[in-house]
């Protein structure tokens, strides 16, 4: 794994936010790191979170079920 997975702030015609995946791109490895580390960053069990589109594209969409806490970043805090 190079780097480290997180979140960052992209604009363009709508707020959107980016996730750093540190996963390689094979046999769905991405998509299982995208729903596990969110799931420790809204404080979720993973099963409460699904992959809403995207599943083989770059862009993908999450939702995100009753999340327990919303991360800095979200709030407009920054660190």
């Amino acid at each position: 794994m190079m780097g480290q997975a997180g979140f960052y702030l992209w604009q363009g015609d709508t707020l959107k936010l980016k996730v750093r995946i540190t996963a390689p791109p094979i046999e769905g490895r991405v998509n299982a790191h995208l729903i596990r580390f969110p799931a420790g960053v809204f404080t979720i069990l993973r099963a409460r979170i699904m992959l809403a589109s995207g599943k083989k594209g770059r862009s993908k969409q999450l939702r995100i079920e009753a999340p327990a806490r919303l991360p800095d970043i979200i709030c407009g805090k920054q660190n």
